[in-house]
């Protein structure tokens, strides 16, 4: 069998164990009321078997890290799908560490799951070896992506903890503003959901949507040279100047707008559209089976857990995350601009978002340090923050053009 092949099974194997690890850390803090049953003894042996199906996923995640990389001969994290595999490699052995240090369960209940949608978002892109292209054929590729992506990992376990934190704690009983606020971040979550459910959904069913437009040419007649632009997702949004030449499920609404430059541009913003319906649709289905907020429904079963430990939790990956952050993606990547372009900085979109999320986390830390923010403020800074994240994982790869841009959605 071919190692590439072997690192794929890995990873599959590591993918259907972190979805039975979520499932089993549910049942271990849904399943604390259960008639005959002592709730501490529940959560205690649930976790406990939770927890070890973790580790032996990221064990053979650490497989598949081993073979794709022999196989390929580059560290795994030169496309999308194996920096996002990477990224949840990273935000499962965040956790590990975080609950060999505190052992409380219900933070499995919260960051693997996020690892199960970061490592489905992963399976959404092309997943075969390439060669690199020349400017990432470098040995900063193995330090800069990696660190960076270590970086995204731990403050992700921040960001769980700060999301629980803020779940324990908002009382439900009466919508305010921070119960409306805590409902959008759950919602745009169900986005990220929504979006990997259907682009799998649709790539099986194969109904591409394929368009040919004109562009301008760059050979020396000048001539207009058509290209053809696939779908996978239904076509909400037609590219500019563009004839349908393979019908799909549905005709597109409208069309794009001419300023949408480049034969990617509209099926980008085609896909975020589809991303906010079906997170809509996912968050009003759920509304209406547990016919209150998402938020109190999942807050009885957080009832005894200490506010403080979890406010702790979320500050202390984040004050370990930030530095790591700070090295891979700021200052490693500068030097590895100057090596590859010969500049430090360039004003690139996924630079520029990098700026913002580690400025963003510069101010947590003031404000938390120097200013005393803890609990609440802390807790919606530490969201706000990898929600940032996700703009840059998400929005700026399949939307914004740039020298960072390899998506293929």
């Amino acid at each position: 069998m071919p190692l590439y092949q072997v690192s794929d099974w890995l990873l599959d194997i590591a993918f259907i164990l972190y979805v039975l690890s979520s499932v089993v850390f549910i049942v271990a803090m849904t399943g604390k009321n259960w008639a005959g049953r002592d709730p501490k003894q529940h959560e205690m042996k649930f976790g406990r078997i939770a927890y070890w199906m973790a580790v032996i996923g990221f064990i053979a995640q650490t497989g598949y890290v081993i073979t794709r990389w022999i196989a390929g001969g580059h560290s795994p994290t030169s496309n999308m799908f194996e920096f996002m595999a990477f990224l949840d490699y990273c935000i499962i052995l965040a956790y590990l560490i975080i609950y060999r240090i505190y052992k409380l369960t219900v933070i499995g209940a919260f960051v693997l799951p996020l690892g199960v949608i970061m490592l489905a978002y992963s399976y959404v892109f092309p997943k075969e070896i390439t060669p690199l292209i020349p400017s990432l054929q470098s040995y900063w590729l193995h330090i800069h992506v990696t660190t960076a992506a270590l970086g995204e990992g731990i403050l992700a376990v921040g960001f769980a903890a700060g999301l629980m934190y803020l779940i324990l704690t908002i009382p439900q009983k009466v919508a305010t503003k921070s119960t409306r606020w805590l409902e959008i971040v759950l919602a745009v979550v169900l986005m990220l959901v929504g979006f990997i459910a259907m682009e799998s959904t649709f790539a099986r069913m194969d109904q591409k949507t394929v368009f040919e437009m004109t562009q301008p040419s760059t050979t020396p007649t000048g001539q207009a040279s058509p290209q053809k632009v696939e779908y996978t997702l239904p076509a909400i949004v037609a590219p500019a100047n563009s004839t349908i030449m393979k019908e799909g499920p549905m005709s597109p609404w409208f069309t794009a707008p001419e300023w949408m430059e480049g034969k990617d541009a509209a099926r980008k913003l085609n896909t975020m559209i589809w991303s906010v319906i079906s997170g809509v649709v996912l968050y009003g289905g759920l509304r209406l089976i547990f016919r209150k907020r998402l938020a109190a429904a999942i807050q009885p079963s957080l009832e005894g857990i200490d506010p403080d430990l979890v406010d702790e939790i979320s500050y202390r990956a984040i004050s370990i995350g930030y530095p790591v952050f700070t090295l891979g993606a700021l200052i490693f990547a500068m030097i590895w601009a100057h090596e590859a372009w010969g500049r430090f900085w360039g004003w690139d979109p996924k630079e520029v978002w990098a700026l913002i999320v580690w400025l963003f986390y510069s101010a947590y830390l003031h404000l938390r340090l120097s200013r005393g923010w803890i609990g609440a403020k802390s807790a919606w800074m530490s969201v706000i923050g990898f929600v940032i994240i996700l703009i840059t994982l998400v929005v700026v790869n399949l939307v914004i053009a740039g020298l960072h841009s390899y998506a293929g959605v």
